[in-house]
């Protein structure tokens, strides 16, 4: 039966990967339908060979001099003059190549269709045109924002076409923005550096939210792939945002809990387990009937039945003689279980299989754990649960190889599981080329996972043999796949640098054959040609490569890379910045770098520099907006927050402008690989400006508060950093936030006092926040910040003010009796505490307070033999100051401890004067004031005889 053309049905089996069984059609009529269906199943060859295929992909005689999208007949039919078969023809095919591209490149096994079986060459040209030149082409013209393309990617003319035929305008097909999203996220991962995305490409993508909104499968894809764009550009939060929507679209409902357990084969008692529970709303397909209609693979009955497949990467075994397989929950509930939990119906040792595409959220939900925590233990601790929910139903070869990945990337930090994790990925690299599953399979949840391609994995499977001291190994890896970067790298652990610079100058001067596939590739030019066939950005790359070699002719180096690169390279300005820097000559390391940020703003490291150098310069609102770009590239940022801080408090302008907490678009941090760059990025760290009151008195208060909530934000990130809550404790202070400057003091002493002791403590804070309590009335019904009088009078809840009086009270007595009084003894700090007492009531407390600053005091602690005159007066005063408490003091003391006979405390006095007498008499007898202690001691003596 014939039907018409349903594009919107078309598409959707175009980005799902599965054709509808129900759909039946004329060939004869649409003969685009059956390369659609083609191109759904995975049979690339008969597509992209068609006659309609070859009409488009022709070839202009001047190949080599212009680019693709000049020497391709794509717009020779008018883009108003193509109907919807045109458009869905159109594509079909870039679907299939770009599918093409990713089963060479990500999923394997090898492609039945080459470049030259595509393309249709005038037959001038047609008997000297190669795969590899083709290639070569397509490599160069994939290099974008200053970043080389990965010049061993095979076919990479496919992408390239691709690229070209999703540019042209759609009318009738709305999904060719996905498709251009979807190239997009695969052209980020061949640069070395991930670079910003055209804006058209997010732009396009919000009207596909409304037109997809009533079907959860395609919407879930759709903002999980938006979010994993935003994850390899760095923009994490925002990456966070999307994975979450595409949960919501897809109505997958999770909760990470915990539940009892065992994870150790001789634990005898069950212990709390980290478990996430989850359950998807999607319907599994049924894969008996998916595998029977591909008629590609043979699946066992009875394991698709139970929601498992035979067909995925073999998961290997730990065997390990104390650490469980998996955790076994003892408990068929989660701990804490409570009635309004959706999942508290879920046993946590067996849960239900989840629809793949839930799965891949999962993933996804698991990378920006990573992205967003600290890198320490805990956040390997909760992304397991998350790998380990995925990997218990395997459903999907894509999906299960991504879950067995990451679970590899968790255990190779750990002493039990590291030999699992690096033979498990060894055999995911294995799996590439065989044939065990169908294309379809693999690509169809493709897009919705950060699987890396082949030679990522190859070159994260040496990175693992570097870290467990395999040198010679990943040193094989590394030249097989020219990543010549890491090679040096090798050579260098191997104390062998000369090694290096040797290979990248053979690269440069043409001695060396890049690829042992030379032959085999079609490559049959000599060595000595080599030189000429690099194209400009991965020369460029050497050059720079070269530069960090040989420092003494860096500069030299990293000039010439810019100038092969036609000014393109921003690898080269940012070594060339960077070795600016690190000699001081800051005014052209600013020129050099505001073009490096100019080419890839994404590298928050060379942003950050740039605001070092701005800040050498004093250039202040330069400098404001590069660690602004730092913050919001990498929010977890905390130097760079510190010092965004710093900069704030330098400004006299009051045009304050930067990120606030509801601005910023936060990302991940950059991975450049330049040493130069590394160790000056580490020098630059010093120059992170600490705040006095000098300084504050010019600031405008609306600076002072931005450096406030930027310290306090980068203080989540770095909370061990001592000069960042010195910082923050003095800013605190000055915009009014005294709850915040107890906390900072607090924890500066927590820091700092095992180094410097007493020092650790900002005395002049300490009292300004006891100024602060004891200011207002001791009486809470009394005090203004108490309340209105209409509240007291009703018996409301009276809301404090945290920042002075009985609001700040708790705060500064924990500071006091918790963290400063366990670990620091002086005289201002016991002083300062008895003020607080006594403004509590607390008589015997202050007393005591006062005893111990008397007792660490100069009086307190002058011995026998002293001879400064200037001391020992300071002491006398203190003496008579310490006489005065316990005259003031002791009777309420004394009233307070009944059956007292109240004389104690004259007693104390006579002895504390005695004795400071009997120290101090034989230097300063016959000095003037010490007919003062006379006095004093006789009145005291009379005192206690009278009592």
């Amino acid at each position: 039966m014939t039907v018409a053309l349903n594009i919107p049905l078309i598409e959707k089996a175009l980005l799902t990967g599965s054709w509808p069984q129900d759909f039946q059609y004329d060939a004869s009529v649409y003969p685009v339908l059956e390369i659609a269906q083609d191109v759904v199943n995975g049979r690339f060859r008969a597509p992209l060979t068609s006659p309609a295929a070859r009409e488009l992909f022709q070839l202009g005689p001047n190949v080599n001099e212009q680019p693709f999208d000049s020497l391709l007949g794509l717009c020779q039919v008018p883009e108003k003059a193509l109907d919807e078969a045109g458009e869905l023809l159109r594509l079909s095919l870039a679907v299939a190549l770009l599918h093409a591209f990713l089963q060479t490149n990500w999923t394997g096994p090898d492609i039945d269709v080459k470049p030259l079986e595509i393309l249709t060459a005038p037959p001038e040209i047609a008997s000297s045109l190669t795969d590899a030149a083709l290639d070569q082409k397509a490599t160069a013209e994939l290099a974008y924002g200053g970043e080389p393309s990965y010049h061993l990617a095979r076919f990479p003319v496919f992408l390239r076409l691709a690229q070209l035929l999703l540019q042209q305008s759609y009318r009738f097909c709305a999904s060719a923005a996905w498709w251009k999203l979807r190239a997009e996220i695969t052209h980020q991962q061949l640069l070395d550096e991930p670079v910003v995305p055209p804006p058209s490409v997010f732009t396009a993508l919000e009207t596909l939210t409304g037109t997809y909104a009533s079907d959860p499968d395609l919407l879930g894809r759709l903002h999980l792939e938006t979010g994993l764009l935003h994850h390899i550009t760095t923009q994490d939060k925002s990456a966070a945002e999307y994975f979450v929507r595409a949960a919501r679209a897809t109505g997958l409902e999770y909760e990470l809990t915990g539940a009892l357990g065992k994870r150790t084969k001789f634990q005898q008692k069950d212990l709390s387990q980290l478990v996430l529970l989850a359950e998807s709303r999607l319907k599994i397909e049924d894969r008996s009937e998916k595998d029977a209609q591909n008629s590609t693979e043979l699946v066992d009955t009875q394991n698709a039945a139970e929601g498992k497949i035979s067909n995925v990467p073999e998961t290997l075994a730990l065997n390990d003689d104390t650490l469980l397989e998996q955790t076994q929950f003892t408990s068929s509930r989660p701990e804490g279980d409570q009635a309004d939990s959706r999942l508290s119906h879920l046993d946590p040792s067996s849960q239900p299989a989840l629809h793949p595409l839930d799965q891949c959220i999962l993933l996804s939900l698991c990378l920006n754990v990573r992205n967003t925590s600290p890198s320490h233990g805990l956040t390997a601790e909760q992304m397991s649960p998350y790998v380990a929910r995925v990997i218990t139903h395997p459903l999907n070869w894509s999906v299960h190889t991504m879950a067995l990945l990451l679970r590899s990337r968790l255990e190779s930090a750990r002493t039990r599981t590291v030999e699992r994790a690096t033979l498990q990925m060894q055999a995911l690299v294995d799996q590439m080329p065989t044939a065990d599953s169908s294309i379809t399979e693999r690509l169809q949840y493709l897009h919705g996972l950060p699987l890396p391609s082949k030679w990522e994995l190859e070159s994260e499977l040496a990175l693992q043999f570097l870290r467990l001291g395999v040198v010679r190994s990943a040193l094989e890896i590394f030249e097989r796949l020219e990543m010549w970067e890491e090679v040096v790298k090798c050579w260098g652990a191997l104390e062998r640098p000369d090694k290096g610079i040797a290979i990248v100058r053979d690269l440069l001067e043409g001695r060396r054959e890049e690829s042992e596939n030379v032959v085999s590739r079609g490559k049959t030019e000599v060595s000595a040609s080599r030189r000429s066939q690099l194209d400009a950005a991965r020369e460029a790359k050497l050059w720079c490569l070269l530069g960090d070699l040989e420092p003494e002719h860096a500069a030299e180096h990293y000039q010439r890379a810019w100038t092969i690169s036609r000014e393109t390279s921003g690898r080269a300005m940012r070594s060339l910045g960077g070795y600016h820097f690190a000699r001081g000559n800051f005014q052209e390391a600013i020129t050099c770098l505001r073009r490096a940020v100019k080419i890839n703003p994404l590298l928050g490291r060379t942003w950050f520099l740039l605001g070092c150098a701005c800040v050498r310069e004093e250039d202040w609102e330069s400098a404001r907006d590069a660690f602004s770009r730092c913050v919001s590239i990498d929010d977890e940022d905390g130097e760079s927050w510190n010092n965004l801080a710093s900069v704030y408090l330098r400004m006299q302008s009051t045009r304050a402008a930067g990120p606030k907490d509801d601005e910023r678009a936060p990302n991940e941090a950059d991975g450049d690989d330049d040493d130069e760059q590394a160790s000056t990025q580490k020098n630059a760290k010093d120059i992170a400006l600490s705040y006095d009151n000098a300084t504050a008195s010019a600031v405008p208060f609306e600076h002072k508060l931005l450096a406030f909530r930027a310290l306090k934000h980068g203080l989540r990130f770095s909370y061990d950093n001592w000069r960042m809550w010195s910082n923050y404790m003095v800013v605190a202070m000055d915009v009014g936030e005294l709850a915040e400057a107890a906390r900072a003091l607090g924890r500066l002493v927590e820091e700092t006092v095992d180094k410097v002791g007493a020092a650790a403590v900002d005395e002049d804070v300490l009292e300004r926040l006891v100024n602060a309590v004891t200011r207002a009335p001791a009486n809470e019904d009394d005090a203004i910040e108490g309340g209105t009088e209409t509240a007291r009078s009703t018996g409301a809840v009276v809301q404090h003010n945290p920042n002075e009086g009985h609001g700040l009270l708790r705060s500064v007595t924990q500071l006091l009796e918790v963290t400063i009084l366990p670990r620091v003894s002086s005289p201002r700090v016991f002083r300062a505490s008895a003020r607080l007492l006594t403004w509590q009531g607390r008589w015997a407390d202050a007393l005591k307070a006062h005893l111990d600053a008397y007792r660490c005091s100069t009086a307190g602690t002058m011995d026998n033999g002293e001879t400064d005159a200037a001391r020992w007066r300071e002491a006398v005063s203190e003496v008579e100051e310490i006489v005065d408490v316990l005259r003031n003091f002791g009777p309420r003391v004394a009233a307070e401890q009944q059956g007292s006979t109240g004389t104690n405390w004259k007693l104390q006095a006579r002895s504390i004067v005695r004795t400071f007498v009997g120290r101090t008499k034989a230097a300063f007898e016959d000095e003037p004031e010490w007919s003062r202690l006379t006095d004093l001691l006789d009145d005291l003596r009379k005192d206690v005889d009278e009592a």
